[in-house]
C-alpha cells in the first residue's frame, strides 16, 4: 500500500464516470463504539491475556471443527440478516448496530470491535473504499455498492464472511464489478483440495479477472483462521510463490477485492479505512473454507 496522501474534503460527494456512474465516498462522523455486555466472551486481543498463534497453518481435530462450523454459520446468518436490511437511506453506521446486536444476542463477540484499535462491530467499504470501512451516519444512496465484513467470535472460535451488495439501481459496470468478484470467489473455492497449493488460489483468480478486464488488489490476502482472528497461511489473490498446500483440517478465508482502476491503493488518517488510489470502486466477496478428504467445505455458505 502506499503512503497516505492528504485527503481534499472538496472530493466528497464527487460523481466519478471515468469507472462508471457513482458517488466518491470519504469517511464522515459516526457515533462511539457499542458497548459489549460482560457476560459474553471475549478474544484474547480484547482480554490481553496471553495467547500464541501458531506459526504453521494449523490442522484442526474434530472439537475444533465443530466449534469453526459453529461461529461459520453465526457470521453468514448474520450477513443473511443484514442483506435483507440494506437499502438507499440506511446509513453503515446503522448496519453496524444491527450486526452487533446481533451478535450479542447469540452470545458472541463481534471480532473487529477493538482488534487493533479498530472502534467498529464490522466493516464496511462503500464503493471506492477497498476494504476496512468505518460505518459512519452516511446514508447509504441509489447506485451504491457496499461490503460488509463480518467476523464473530463464538465459543472460542472465529467465522469470517463478506459480501458487497448493490444498492438500489446500480450501474452496470457496478454490476460487472460485483459478479466477476464473486465468480472469483466461486473459481477459488471449487478448487480448493487436499495437496493443492495454496498459490494455486491466486492464479486462478488474477487470470479470471484479468479475462474480465478487471484489477485484483494485491494488498489484501486471505488468513488462516480459528481460536486466532489471523494466522498462516497467507491466502495470496495474485499470481504468487507462497509455499505449501492444502490439507485435510486446515481452515482459512478466501477474499479477493477487485477495481476497474490500478492496484494502488491509500490508507486514510484513521488508520483503517483504505480506498483506491483512483478512486475506482472496489468490490470484494469471502467464504471461510474448511478442507476436508475429499475436497473443501465452504463454512459460510
Amino acid at each position: 500500500m502506499r503512503i497516505p496522501k492528504p485527503f481534499n474534503p472538496r472530493l466528497q460527494g464527487q460523481i466519478i464516470k471515468r469507472f462508471g456512474v457513482y458517488e466518491k465516498v470519504v469517511p464522515v462522523k459516526t457515533t462511539p463504539s457499542r458497548i459489549v455486555p460482560e457476560h459474553i466472551e471475549k478474544p484474547y486481543y480484547v482480554t490481553r491475556r496471553e495467547f500464541t498463534v501458531p506459526k504453521m497453518p494449523e490442522i484442526k481435530d474434530v472439537n475444533q471443527i465443530r466449534g469453526m462450523k459453529r461461529s461459520c454459520k453465526l457470521a453468514s446468518n448474520i450477513l443473511g440478516q443484514v442483506q435483507k436490511y440494506v437499502q438507499p437511506g440506511v446509513t453503515t453506521d446503522d448496519i453496524d448496530k444491527l450486526v452487533h446486536d446481533l451478535t450479542i444476542e447469540a452470545g458472541a463477540y463481534p471480532s473487529p470491535l477493538h482488534y487493533q484499535g479498530f472502534p467498529k462491530s464490522v466493516c464496511t467499504s462503500v464503493n471506492n473504499v477497498a476494504v476496512h470501512g468505518i460505518p459512519d451516519l452516511r446514508p447509504l444512496q441509489d447506485g451504491d455498492i457496499v461490503n460488509v465484513d463480518i467476523t464473530v467470535f463464538y465459543k472460542g472460535f472465529h467465522g469470517d464472511c463478506s459480501k458487497t451488495f448493490l444498492i438500489g439501481s446500480v450501474d452496470d459496470r457496478g454490476l460487472e464489478l460485483v459478479g466477476v468478484t464473486e465468480e472469483c470467489l466461486e473459481i477459488a473455492t471449487r478448487l480448493c483440495a487436499p495437496n493443492v497449493p495454496f498459490s494455486e488460489i491466486g492464479s486462478q483468480i488474477y487470470r479470471h479477472a484479468k479475462r474480465c478486464g478487471l484489477t485484483v488488489l494485491p494488498a489484501f490476502l486471505g488468513h488462516g483462521i480459528g481460536q486466532y482472528f489471523h494466522g498462516p497461511p497467507d491466502i495470496y489473490h495474485i499470481i504468487n510463490d507462497y509455499p505449501g498446500s492444502m490439507k485435510p483440517g486446515m481452515t482459512f478465508t478466501i477474499e479477493p477485492v477487485l477495481s476497474h482502476g490500478s492496484e494502488n491503493t491509500v490508507i486514510l488518517e484513521d488508520g483503517w479505512t483504505v480506498v483506491t488510489d483512483d478512486g475506482s470502486r472496489a468490490a470484494q466477496a469471502e467464504h471461510t473454507v474448511l478442507i476436508t478428504d475429499n475436497g473443501a467445505e465452504i463454512l459460510t455458505k
